[in-house]
């Protein structure tokens, strides 16, 4: 007898399952008896979080039945590094701090990736786990892990709540230590009779206070006025805009202070948008894959102003020949940074915002034309070239999606990349000029981050054009969370640039390994086929004539779209620093040009 097929259920709405059903809701009062489960909701409340990321289990199954009760959304994702990354492109697109939920022991461990991620690009999120009773604890209890001692280098803190009256301020100062000072990943990892006990629910009243603890320091005067005689005599300055400048909000007074100094703005990946990239000042991004005129600026420099950044090995090359004639200015909120990488002359610890309002009445005004004149000589005609008209040479490049994706989202939507060479290609031709637009793997370079942390964008600005820009292997690393869109019903339009190979690892085959390309050609599944196994939308672009109509319908189509663009194989990301080489020794495109552009320092 044949088995009838059961047949999927129908994709279920944004809210409609019962856990995502808003219930009116009236917090606690104070004093009420409460289950740790309920107090666990009442703080998650208290701390204005209306989004979870989480996937439900037996340690954790108590606070999932308590849920429904309050007016949060739960979003089920289908492996919790998906829901890792999610809390991630929320806090991103957001500012506020991310969530994610998850069991005891594989289901904790599969969110160590995610909160790695988090804890290397400074991102406010909080993670709670269920775990075994207290009594259990140290047994080897069915899936109990010590996901405390697992967690303590790649958390800002963590913390194990075996009481229900500790759940409520634990999480109340989970959320403070995530979003102050230098933002970063927080675990709380709560037993199960924790959640099941009951005890007196208080909410919270003003910031929690912890001994040693101090996220908001302040610059010296002395410093500032020290800062601003550095500047003024600087005849060669160029700021850096880091991820700090976005975290603290200072894109603007950035554009203030650099309109007063003239002084030009290099931009570090996880920079970008934090200072606009078609502003006449603006450089655009340094480093390994950085614009050639932009790193050998960084070399001629005499004054380098470093701001919320960390001087990490992709940005300087080999640290014995970085800016060598060049003063540096360092400022941070994380005092660990000062001198860990570069010896700095001047640190400045203090929020960037705080110290850009304090320094720019401080400082002389002026135009920097010479500075400005030897930048554009280095650049060369690219300066004037427009980078609209890319060339076309009747092959699809990755550089014709993400400069076309660019003209006709018009620089206004959120880009939430993988990690490997499309990556590079985005932060070179996406020209991103508003800050919280681009969302990426910085520090720990995570292939499948973009998917997830395209949802939790979504979910976090529901109102804006969201694309991930990912390879065809990173892509496949967490390409179940497709079902996640499907099920919440929610747009995300995703463009995956398919070259049939691991392409950045290609890349340093093709460079330094004699072109011996060992495990990295891979064979992918049907990108369309697969988007419509989830009751999504899957188109195929394999020329550059295509791609406009191909946005038109992933722009009209109500659901989630997938793209399969299949570019060149191997083309390659230029220029290149290579590993351990000075910032200024470049390897530059080959001439005559085998691909889309003439010179490496074009665009």
């Amino acid at each position: 007898m044949t088995a009838m097929p059961i047949a999927p259920p129908a994709p279920a709405a944004a809210g409609a399952s019962p856990a995502n059903t808003p219930a009116p809701f009236t917090p606690a009062p104070d004093g009420a008896e409460l289950t740790g489960s309920q107090i666990m909701w009442e703080a998650l409340v208290a701390a204005g979080v209306d989004c979870v990321f989480g996937y439900p289990g037996g340690a954790i199954m108590p606070a999932y039945d308590a849920m429904p009760a309050y007016p949060i959304r739960h979003v089920l994702v289908r492996h919790e590094q998906g829901a890792a990354h999610m809390a991630e492109g929320y806090a991103r697109a957001s500012g506020k701090v991310g969530v994610a939920i998850a069991t005891s022991g594989p289901g904790a461990t599969n969110l160590v990736t995610g909160i790695a991620n988090a804890q290397l690009d400074s991102v406010p999120t909080v993670f709670i786990t269920g775990q075994v009773s207290s009594a259990l604890l140290g047994t080897d209890a069915f899936q109990e892990t010590d996901v405390t001692g697992i967690t303590l280098p790649i958390t800002k803190h963590n913390y194990l709540v075996t009481r229900a009256e500790d759940i409520g301020p634990t999480v109340h100062e989970a959320f403070f230590v995530a979003r102050t000072g230098r933002p970063g990943p927080v675990l709380v990892d709560i037993t199960k009779d924790a959640l099941q006990q009951k005890a007196i629910w208080h909410p919270p009243k003003g910031e929690p206070r912890r001994r040693g603890y101090r996220p908001d320091l302040r610059a010296r005067e002395a410093d500032l006025e020290r800062a601003a005689a550095m500047i003024d005599a600087a005849d060669r300055p160029v700021i850096f805009c880091g991820h700090g400048v976005v975290r603290a909000g200072a894109s603007r007074l950035l554009q203030d202070f650099v309109a007063r100094t003239g002084i030009p703005v290099a931009s570090t990946l996880l920079g970008l948008g934090g200072f606009p990239a078609t502003h006449p000042l603006s450089l655009g991004m340094m480093g390994m894959h950085g614009e050639a005129w932009v790193n050998t600026s960084i070399q001629e420099a005499d004054l380098l102003i470093a701001l919320g950044m960390r001087f990490d090995d992709r940005v300087t090359g080999r640290l014995a020949t970085y800016a060598p004639h060049a003063r540096k200015i360092h400022v941070d909120i994380d005092p660990s940074e000062i001198h860990k990488n570069v010896r700095v002359d001047l640190p400045i610890l203090d929020d960037v915002a705080r110290v850009l309002t304090a320094l720019e009445p401080r400082v002389k005004r002026r135009d920097r034309k010479a500075w400005m004149q030897r930048i554009d000589a280095l650049r060369g005609d690219s300066a004037v070239r427009d980078i609209r008209n890319l060339p076309d040479d009747g092959h699809l490049y990755a550089a014709h999606v993400i400069l076309d994706l660019w003209r006709l989202t018009e620089g206004k939507a959120i880009v939430v990349t993988d990690v490997g060479q499309h990556q590079m290609w985005e932060a070179q031709y996406y020209k991103h000029d508003h800050p919280r637009k681009l969302i990426t793997s910085g520090g720990l370079g995570t292939m499948g981050f973009a998917l997830p942390a395209a949802i939790g964008a979504r979910m976090a600005c529901p109102d804006d054009e969201v694309w991930v820009v990912a390879g065809d292997g990173g892509f496949q690393m967490t390409a179940c969370e497709l079902s996640t869109l499907a099920q919440e019903d929610a747009k995300v339009n995703v463009a995956i640039i398919n070259n049939g190979f691991l392409g950045m690892v290609r890349q340093w085959q093709q460079f330094f390994y004699q072109g011996r390309y060992v495990a990295t050609p891979m064979r992918s599944p049907d990108f369309v086929k697969l988007a419509e196994a989830h009751g999504l939308t899957g188109l195929r672009v394999t020329k550059r004539s295509e791609i406009e109509a191909a946005y038109a319908t992933a722009k009209a189509t109500p659901g989630t779209v997938v793209i399969d663009f299949r570019v060149e194989q191997e083309d390659a990301v230029y220029p290149m620093v290579p590993s351990g080489a000075d910032l200024h020794d470049m390897i530059r495109r080959p001439a005559p040009a085998s691909a889309i552009v003439e010179k490496p320092e074009d665009f």
